[in-house]
């Protein structure tokens, strides 16, 4: 089958619906594509405890508030509920479980290829987000199968571990809220690459989201002083939960992960450990294998583009962490990137059109 449309929008998740909330806006036909079979997948998979540090009123995307009172932490599955609220609400032109293998240019137009037919745009978005593929490292295949292994993105409660510790090898965000969690019915370790930077949850009796929105840090262009700065430092763990944890012994800490020898772990310290169930909160890596168009990746297979912007005409990305700010992977703020976009791509468009 193929189909024909001004803009198909790959991926519809927070970013895909917030660009398809202006596209619904405008006269131009569109699409969103997405390989999950229901909006707000990526979310409802995530680990059971999973709660947003940025509460309800900064969870918004654009021409829909997030439903719950203010300072409310929403939970992954609320989440979930608010982004097929959303595409309901705006009736968005959605088509589920159709898998991308292909992106070509033909001319002026795109070609997407998917398992469910052809798709023809002469404009494209990639909304596939900064999640794509888990990230763990190699050393992991030494170890034997008898050690039970996860990615956080696969992590979902602690009814999957087997008997005896547990270890979290990556301090993020993800990595520590997991620890916090498994400390309270499990000898837990918790494997840091680099001094953790924990960052209060609320100043004065503010959100320090509302500083960061309020004072503009959240939204500087990452080209500006400010932004730059914010970019170069390190990842901050929200709240002081396992700070606290780790001071209690309640978490115990170990270096970096390097290597393993057998069944065991292998430290920076060059400390061993054997540890029957290991989780991986080792983050993502972008895949874009599926784009098969020169000049739009660099050597890394990262996007080359200017907030968005890529240089192959009518060719877009969003929801990438850093894409133009702090806040653009983020719900509250990707859709100042999506309005941007928007304005670009249909001011192109009426150019082109006159």
């Amino acid at each position: 089958m193929k189909h024909y449309y001004d803009v198909v929008v790959i991926g519809a998740g927070q970013a895909g619906l917030s660009m398809g909330y202006y596209l619904s806006q405008s006269d131009l036909s569109f699409v969103l594509i997405d390989a999950k079979s229901e909006i707000g997948m990526n979310w409802r998979e995530r680990y059971q405890s999973l709660r947003l540090f940025t509460p309800s009123q900064f969870c918004s995307l654009p021409g829909m508030p997030f439903p719950r009172e203010l300072d409310y932490r929403p939970s992954k599955d609320e989440v979930a509920d608010y982004l097929q609220a959303y595409a309901r609400y705006f009736k968005l032109p959605i088509h589920l479980e159709t898998r991308v293998s292909s992106l070509k240019k033909i001319g002026d137009a795109y070609l997407v290829l998917t398992n469910h037919g052809s798709y023809y745009a002469r404009k494209v978005v990639i909304a596939t987000g900064p999640f794509q593929i888990p990230k763990i490292p190699d050393f992991s295949k030494n170890l034997p199968d008898h050690i039970y292994q996860v990615h956080a993105s696969e992590f979902h409660d602690p009814s999957q571990l087997q008997e005896g510790p547990v270890i979290v090898v990556g301090a993020g965000n993800s990595g520590a809220q997991i620890a916090v969690k498994l400390s309270k019915i499990k000898k837990t370790y918790i494997s840091i690459g680099r001094p953790i930077k924990y960052q209060h949850t609320h100043v004065l009796g503010k959100s320090i989201f509302w500083y960061l929105d309020r004072l503009g840090i959240i939204t500087a262009d990452l080209h500006t002083k400010r932004g730059a700065w914010m970019k170069i430092t390190s990842e901050e763990v929200y709240g002081y939960d396992l700070k606290h944890a780790i001071e209690k012994k309640q978490v115990l800490v170990k270096p970096r992960a390097i290597s393993t020898i057998g069944s065991q772990l292998c430290f920076a310290d060059a400390t061993a450990l054997y540890v029957p169930n290991i989780i991986w909160a080792t983050g993502y890596r972008l895949d874009y294998s599926w784009i098969h168009i020169p000049n739009v990746l660099n050597s890394a297979g990262h996007p080359i583009h200017d907030k968005g912007i890529s240089p192959i005409s009518n060719l877009y990305f969003i929801g990438l962490r850093w894409l133009s700010c702090q806040g653009s992977s983020l719900l509250g703020w990707v859709g100042h990137d999506a309005k941007r976009i928007f304005e670009h791509l249909y001011k192109k468009d009426s150019i082109a059109m006159a």
